[in-house]
């Protein structure tokens, strides 16, 4: 399976304390690897990934100074910068939307109106909002906080999923998955770039440098993973024994195929690892008029600039 590459940390090395945006899974692979191959050690860094919980949640870790990068879907970030919580993107690990919308029963969820939707109790529902807003499909919502219970037992008729996380449960439980009960967000006016790792603009301002090496070091470990998918699984499922995650690899391969696909530009094919000012301005637009935001948040204000 390969061995892990194991460099010793110079005694200069600086501490930079990173929180992902759940708990340990094939969504953060390519901070994994960056940091098991020792990507992180060659930029002069000591990368300590931290995961979040019900209890203490990524804003929360921001608010009390527990870390000094964090994840967050870039709507989520734009909304938090209105609300007076400034911060600045110093890497982008997703290009695309992982947003689904999936009804039971092969039926179509732009359909449904006035049905009851499953969805997240956290920061991810944007989408669906916009979708409700300009479809005027006056959704029921009930919330959940992780896996496909709600769904499985028919209490709802629709539930947000994540491409490479729900929808694969779903696969797994049996269920049918077609063109005609799946929307994917992606595939239509509301494809709109998700996580991405943010910083405090103090820290930002006074370490500009060391933002830099994160993120260098960062995408090296993404390209890594994505050349070697099975050596990173290896390092993935280390992770998820470590902090007793739920999964199997089955499942975390599934999550990081797609993790990685959404990864590529629709546009020029790439993996670009960058903030499309575009993305920007559409989530803002969507964001203002479906009245989440009273503001504009600019490109370069979301990049230090």
């Amino acid at each position: 399976m390969g061995l892990l590459l194991l460099v010793s940390l110079p005694s200069s090395a600086e501490r930079f304390v990173f929180t992902t945006a759940w708990t340990a899974q094939a969504q953060f692979a390519g901070y994994y690897a960056a940091k098991e191959k020792g990507f992180y050690q060659a930029e002069g860094l000591d990368v300590v990934i931290q995961h979040p919980s019900l209890n203490t949640s990524v804003l929360y870790r921001l608010q009390h100074d527990h870390s000094d990068a964090f994840m967050l879907t870039l709507m989520s970030a734009i909304d938090f910068i209105t609300q007076g919580v400034p911060m600045v993107n110093i890497f982008q690990d997703s290009m695309n939307s992982s947003n689904m919308l999936i009804a039971r029963w092969g039926a179509d969820p732009l359909k449904l109106k006035g049905k009851k939707v499953a969805v997240y109790s956290t920061d991810l529902n944007y989408s669906v909002f916009f979708l409700n807003h300009y479809k005027k499909l006056n959704y029921e919502w009930v919330r959940f906080t992780s896996q496909i219970n709600l769904f499985l037992s028919g209490a709802v008729d629709a539930m947000m999923a994540l491409g490479y996380n729900e929808y694969y449960q779903l696969l797994q439980a049996g269920f049918r998955l077609g063109k005609e009960n799946v929307y994917r967000f992606s595939e239509h006016d509301f494809n709109i770039q998700e996580h991405g790792v943010y910083v405090r603009p103090d820290y930002y301002r006074d370490h500009k440098e060391t933002c830099r090496r994160f993120a260098r070091a960062t995408r090296k470990g993404w390209e890594w993973a994505a050349t070697h998918p099975e050596l990173a699984l290896d390092i993935v499922m280390k992770y998820v024994r470590k902090y007793n995650s739920p999964t199997n690899r089955t499942m975390q391969r599934f999550m990081l195929m797609e993790v990685l696909r959404l990864q590529l530009d629709r546009e020029s094919g790439k993996r670009e690892f960058r903030l499309r000012p575009d993305m920007v301005e559409k989530a803002n637009r969507m964001m203002r008029e479906c009245g989440f935001i009273k503001r504009t948040v600019t490109y370069q204000e979301l990049m230090g600039q």
